[in-house]
């Protein structure tokens, strides 16, 4: 075998969690930044290789810890999908939280244990619940979020003009009422959301400008998500679709885009500081997402976000590849 890797699984709302804990090549760099960077240029084929068929999927996610240089942190991580690698992960970070206390890199503590995580996105504290030894719901701080357009209009082939925003959580997204498609977010089958999601996705790159205050890294355009309209406060969930990187459809409710969702409700005057929200995905999981405190991201308002959720152990695993295989990796639509 040429190559021999293991792994931790893990679901948040549905969605992997394929956490690489032996194996992977040494990742070289100074700065989590760089670390991306080399890992895009040097092992793609080994992301290729765990988030595609036969030993992933079209819609895998995965997780390489590396070596922090925050001085605040716990561990530090790089986040890896079928395209290649993300900037920040709310589904992955709940994972983390538990995997990191239970592993031992961070002291077990009750009722509360903090962690401390480094993302490319910037430094991430995160409270795990821990109870009679075991952990629990996660909730984590995200990175300052901002709001980079509101009711925009787009171009979308095949849709006309739709009326976007778009806002930062870590990651940017484009954000889209799916109703505008005569779509229904927890009932219209799923290629149909993808398909309007990407639609979108192609019209924003062409057309709005993305930038991102601290680090021209971060500066791209993740995927558009797709809602129920409900930015408007109710006790209710309010439903989205995450659409993103190459058609990857996210089963939970995406943290960094409930992120991005909070500050453009608190962008329009639709939520109050504090204000407790209940997000929901195509699975019917629910993350928990309120604005804790104001800030500044560049020029622009940002907000500091909270975002709980749950996660769960699906197994282990032990990945090969042989030198004769001809098939190590492809990815079907």
């Amino acid at each position: 075998m040429s190559i021999r890797i293991h792994t931790v699984e893990m679901h948040t709302g549905g969605e992997p969690v394929r956490i690489v804990t032996d194996g992977f090549p040494q990742i070289e760099g100074a700065t989590i930044l760089a670390k991306r960077r080399y890992v895009a240029d040097h092992l793609d084929h080994i992301r290729r290789m765990l988030m595609h068929e036969p030993r992933g999927h079209a819609d895998m996610y995965g997780v390489l810890p590396v070596t922090p240089d925050h001085p605040e942190a716990d561990l530090a991580v790089l986040f890896i999908h079928n395209e290649g690698l993300s900037t920040m992960c709310g589904h992955a970070t709940i994972a983390l939280g538990r995997w990191a206390i239970d592993t031992g890199i961070v002291t077990r503590t009750e009722p509360t244990t903090e962690v401390v995580l480094q993302v490319p996105a910037g430094l991430l504290r995160l409270e795990v619940e821990v109870a009679g030894g075991v952990t629990g719901r996660v909730k984590f701080h995200s990175v300052p979020a901002f709001v980079t357009a509101l009711d925009a209009d787009v171009d979308a082939l095949g849709y006309g003009t739709v009326s976007v925003d778009v806002a930062y959580g870590g990651a940017f997204y484009a954000f889209a009422d799916a109703a505008r498609f005569g779509l229904d977010v927890r009932s219209s089958p799923t290629r149909e959301l993808v398909d309007a999601a990407w639609a979108v996705t192609e019209a924003v790159k062409t057309t709005i400008a993305i930038d991102h205050p601290d680090e021209t890294d971060l500066a791209f355009l993740y995927g558009t998500i797709l809602t129920d309209g409900g930015d408007a406060w109710s006790p209710e969930p309010t439903a989205n679709v995450c659409v993103f990187a190459d058609r990857e459809v996210d089963r939970s409710p995406t943290g960094s885009g409930v992120t991005g969702r909070i500050a453009i409700q608190r962008s329009k005057g639709l939520i109050a500081m504090g204000t407790e929200r209940i997000f929901e995905s195509v699975t019917g999981s629910q993350f928990t997402g309120k604005a804790i405190a104001a800030t500044r991201s560049g020029e622009r308002d940002a907000w500091i976000v909270e975002v709980g959720g749950e996660s769960y152990y699906t197994g282990e695993a032990e990945f090969t590849l042989e030198d004769s295989d001809p098939l190590p990796s492809f990815l079907l639509h």
